[in-house]
């Protein structure tokens, strides 16, 4: 019975969206890690309107976007149920200006089969936040630095667990909604 109690709460624990874990692992590699080694000033913020569109004005003002595809877990505020996707964006808009870079973030959500009362935000795993960060990470040394994108073989590989979901609803995936799903990505 403890066991079971034990491995509920642990797949609770992941169903809930923690900007503090976001935050951690950010910084973690930031400043521990040194993923972005150039003396410039980072800060990861959270944004849960923006959208992945930059406007001209945005980009002349150096800002890029990147939508990065994730495991996560999901818990119904409604029902209860607790359900893992393969398929949650995570989209971040980034930019380096006078030595200071700021990364704005924004999770989207999913929502409950049987409930569908509106989407739900995911829980991630600290492997899978770290492994999104680091891809951020070298899109950042891509192009605001202007370094090579090797590392992207690297960092893709950092979770080799298959995680088996059932197939992507898109009705029921907020990404999905305003047209800037993963499903389609390998």
């Amino acid at each position: 019975f403890v066991f079971v109690f034990l491995v509920f709460l642990f797949l609770l624990l992941c169903a809930e969206w923690i900007p503090a874990l976001w935050l951690d692992v950010f910084n973690d590699l930031l400043y521990e890690d040194n993923q972005l080694d150039y003396e410039d000033q980072w800060t990861l913020n959270f944004s849960y309107s923006q959208t992945d569109t930059v406007t001209k004005d945005e980009r002349k003002r150096g800002w890029k976007v990147y939508a990065h595809c994730a495991r996560g877990k999901f818990q119904c505020a409604s029902c209860r149920k607790i359900w893992p996707s393969a398929r949650v964006v995570v989209l971040f808009r980034y930019r380096l200006q006078r030595g200071r870079g700021t990364v704005i973030m924004r999770p989207f959500g999913q929502a409950c089969r049987r409930c569908q009362d509106g989407f739900e935000l995911g829980g991630f795993s600290e492997n899978e936040v770290e492994h999104a960060l680091l891809r951020v990470f070298a899109k950042i040394r891509k192009n605001c630095y202007g370094e090579d994108d090797d590392d992207d073989d690297d960092v893709s590989s950092t979770e080799s667990t298959v995680v088996r979901t059932r197939p992507h609803e898109d009705t029921l995936c907020e990404a999905c909604c305003m047209g800037i799903c993963c499903q389609d990505d390998s």
